[in-house]
């Protein structure tokens, strides 16, 4: 049911019963939500008491993964410099890009007035890596330690060729504003093993000063259609990581506790009358806040962890606001239960400069990534946690502006990129999906973000063709209405 609708039908509904005083609050909301105030389901016993309840009949079938982990390199890493290798380029370095394989594609305004398109190979050597034998650059160091921990996907492509629509694409399914997030529709079909901590967490880091930063929007963690208390929450990195999380002074908990059960009540009168969804979300929140007031400090003392784990990380991990510190958080939000969490690290639109720039955010996110596996790994975790790594697109084999044999730019290319998956439910050490010689069209096992998006869910235990919510008079789904298949080849 679409609760806007809901809200004025059941608005109607009260005005024309009001003189009989009937009281049609609790009826509404039980046929709105199917659960209390506080968010448990109606109709399972097992979700008593419990604050993020799974919807009835989730997850599907038995999931590989009970949590994901997605780290969105924003701004587009260059596939090119790290992972999908091209040595044949070297021999036709500053040759024009042969129409045969632009095969007239749409290029961006920001190079389509150049009168070439220069090819321009990758500066850094590559390197076969584990018994996978995959390759990986040199900019990577730390990950290519774990290559036979994950499934490197060559060959995903998105519809959307600027960041803005792109960005919204890859973490909504759809390049129009107003749907719902990856984290956001996980967290309204399975809930989170945490009444702690909300549902979805959100970490967007500091990174390189010198590079060139897209802006990041709320709609890439919201909860869209969505009622709102599926928004993903963001962790600052400076400051108390929620703000507010600490009472004022001459307010201690038990105050607090006394205050929130007041406005409770006066929420609860407010919700019985109008039955506004908005209003049972405000109940939730407040409730999460309590007892973030209580989780929040504890989340965030590293005090406990060893100097062993601390250094696995790198240098960083204990500086709030860091990718590091970022992604050993977000180890510890898996732990305690929280269903997806999300780092969005910017800065990799390298349209000029690259060589120098990709090396600088390679530095913040190599050793932490791998450390995050591996530390996973250690814990026994990583069957259990889904782990996504890429960007929006990915980059030109030719380059915009000046051409050399150390310095070039490359534009946005939506054809195909590299992303790599980690975790419950994929292969380990695995290769899938192969381009051309020029990196710019897929030759085999094309992925759609839509049908890696039905991947991730499949993980999780949820078929994307089943899951749905009305809105706008369509069924629709994070991938999309007319639905998508999961990609077999990638599970393991």
């Amino acid at each position: 049911m679409n609760p806007a609708i809901a809200y004025h039908e059941l608005l109607t509904r009260r005005n024309f019963f009001e003189g009989a005083g009937l009281k049609l609050g609790g009826l509404a909301l039980a046929t709105l939500a199917g659960r209390s105030a506080f968010g448990a389901s109606s109709g399972s016993p097992s979700d008593a008491g419990t604050v993020h309840p799974a919807l009835p009949g989730f997850p599907h079938f038995a999931p590989k993964a009970k949590r994901l982990i997605y780290l969105h390199m924003n701004g587009a890493p260059s596939q090119l410099d790290l992972f999908d290798y091209k040595p044949g380029l070297q021999q036709l370095f500053d040759t024009d890009l042969p129409e045969s394989i632009r095969k007239g594609q749409r290029i961006t305004t920001m190079t389509s007035g150049q009168s070439r398109l220069p090819v321009a190979p990758s500066k850094f050597a590559f390197t076969r890596c584990g018994k996978s034998g995959m390759w990986m650059s040199e900019l990577v160091p730390h990950l290519q330690g774990i290559a036979d921990d994950i499934t490197m996907i060559k060959t995903v492509h998105t519809d959307a060729i600027n960041h803005d629509p792109a960005c919204t694409f890859v973490m909504t399914g759809s390049e129009v504003p107003g749907k719902p997030s990856l984290g956001s529709w996980i967290s309204y079909g399975l809930g989170s093993e945490s009444n702690d901590l909300p549902a979805f967490v959100v970490f967007t880091p500091t990174f390189p000063k010198e590079s060139q930063a897209q802006a990041l929007f709320t709609r890439m963690w919201s909860s869209g259609f969505l009622p709102t208390k599926y928004d993903g929450v963001a962790l600052r990195g400076a400051g108390d990581p929620v703000l507010f999380v600490k009472n004022p002074p001459g307010v201690n908990r038990d105050d607090r506790r006394t205050m929130l059960d007041a406005l409770g009540r006066l929420n609860q009168k407010h919700l019985e009358r109008l039955a506004d969804p908005e209003t049972q979300t405000r109940i939730a929140q407040y409730e999460m806040a309590f007892r973030m007031q209580a989780s929040v400090p504890e989340l965030t003392d590293l005090s406990g962890e060893s100097e062993a784990t601390l250094a696995m990380y790198g240098p960083e991990v204990k500086t709030p606001g860091s990718y590091a510190h970022s992604a050993i958080m977000a180890r510890r939000l898996a732990e305690r239960g929280v269903r997806t969490i999300q780092i969005l690290h910017r800065g990799w639109d390298q349209h000029g400069s690259l060589p120098k720039l990709i090396a600088g955010q390679c530095r913040d996110v190599d050793q932490p990534t791998a450390a995050l596996i591996r530390d996973l790994k250690l814990r026994g975790m990583l069957d259990e946690t889904l782990v996504v790594f890429g960007g929006e697109f990915g980059r030109t084999v030719y380059s915009q502006g000046t051409l050399t044999k150390e310095n070039y730019g490359r534009d946005h290319h939506p054809k195909n990129f590299c992303m790599w998956m980690a975790g419950g439910g994929v292969k380990k050490g695995s290769t899938y999906g192969e381009t051309d010689d020029f990196s710019y069209n897929p030759v085999e096992n094309p992925v759609h973000l839509n049908e890696l998006n039905a991947t991730i869910l499949h993980c999780l235990g949820i078929e994307a063709n089943r899951f749905s919510h009305p809105f706008q008079g369509l069924e629709q789904r994070l991938t999309g209405v007319e639905g998508a298949k999961v990609v077999s080849g990638l599970l393991s």
